[in-house]
Order: C-alpha cells, then sequence, then structure tokens
C-alpha cells in the first residue's frame, strides 16, 4: 500500500501531504489525476465525519487506498470558531478576507489561545482509520511571514515561540504541524488494518 490517493484538490495541502509522506516511502497520487471525480462531499460537523468523508468518497470511485483530511483552526474565545468552517469563514473563502474576519472577531480580545487541528482518514479495501492531530498556539495581532497559507501568518505555535507558522521553514512546520502530527501517524494506521 506504498501508493495513496490524496482526496483533495488543495495545492498547499498536497505538497505538505508529499513532503512528510515521500520521505516515509508513499507515493501521493493527487486527486487531480482523476478529472472524472468531482470536489468531494464534506457536510458533516466534525473535522473526522468531513475527512472520513471525503476518503470514502474517492475509495469507492478509484478502489485504491485513498486518505483525506480535514483541518481547520480552533479558537477559544470564539467557541472553538472558525472550526470546520476554516476554509468558508467568510462568503469569498478566501485566506485574506477569513484571516480579516478573525482578527475582527477576536478585536479586544485578551484570550487568544487556540489550535490547529487536522483530522486524518485513510480508507482501504481492507477498513478505515482516523488519527487527529493538532498543534497548540495563539492567535496574534497582525500577521507576519510568508510561508505556508491560510491562518498560518496569524497563528504563533507554541512550539515555535516568537514566531508564526508562516515563517517556519517547511521542515520545521512540518515536525510541528497537525497536519504533520496527523501523517506520521499513517505506518500505523496502515498496520492496524492490515
Amino acid at each position: 500500500m506504498r501508493r495513496l490517493v490524496v482526496a483533495s484538490n488543495n495545492s498547499h495541502k498536497l505538497i505538505e501531504i508529499g513532503r512528510v509522506l515521500k520521505p516515509l516511502g508513499f507515493d501521493v497520487v493527487p486527486l487531480s489525476e482523476f478529472p472524472e471525480i468531482p470536489d468531494p462531499p464534506e457536510t458533516g460537523n466534525t473535522f473526522e465525519a468531513n475527512s472520513l468523508q471525503k476518503a470514502r468518497f474517492v475509495f469507492e470511485i478509484t478502489g485504491l487506498p485513498t486518505i483525506a483530511d480535514d483541518s481547520g483552526l480552533e479558537v477559544d474565545a470564539l467557541n472553538g470558531a472558525p472550526g470546520v468552517h476554516s476554509k468558508r469563514y467568510t462568503p469569498e473563502a478566501t485566506a485574506a478576507a477569513n484571516n480579516r474576519k478573525l482578527l475582527q472577531e477576536l478585536s479586544g480580545e485578551n484570550r487568544r489561545s487556540g489550535r490547529f487541528v487536522c483530522a486524518l482518514s485513510l480508507v482501504t479495501e481492507k477498513g478505515e482509520r482516523v488519527v487527529r492531530g493538532t498543534v497548540e498556539g495563539t492567535i496574534a495581532e497582525s500577521g507576519s511571514g510568508d510561508q505556508g497559507f491560510g491562518y498560518d501568518p496569524l497563528f504563533m505555535p507554541n512550539d515555535a515561540p516568537g514566531r508564526s507558522m508562516a515563517q517556519l521553514l517547511p521542515e520545521q512546520k512540518d515536525a510541528i504541524s497537525h497536519r504533520g502530527r496527523a501523517l506520521l501517524s499513517l505506518p500505523n494506521m496502515i498496520s492496524e488494518i492490515g
């Protein structure tokens, strides 16, 4: 099971997933190699539900071992928002608009703790597994850095004091990120399925 279809058309995610999994010996196959497959649905109300829904959808069409992630930002002062709506936090659904809204929502707020969450699902003919990776941190009052994507310029991970996720080199980010942590569980997920 070294060839894995990734149930995503997000180019940023595909780059990160490939960076983490290729050294582990996996051949990552982007969804774009299957132009007949539409964007997988994500109608669940948890990261795990969305991740599993996407992986099952693509596996049922291709019959190939499939991974999918659903990830986002949970902010404690906002009762976990934007959460599963991280990508579509605003009508524009762009990183710039989402980051602007997040800063507006936190204006005057002292409690700025939160976390990035990634639920990673693996679906094969032998079974399914889901794991969760997280990274704790705080939301800055303004963005910094040009690496990464999404909320990375605003997220200050506890594991990299004084730097935003967007100020980390790719290999530094992979070592502490929610997605990196979830992806490193993949060999164990495969072993559990058998």
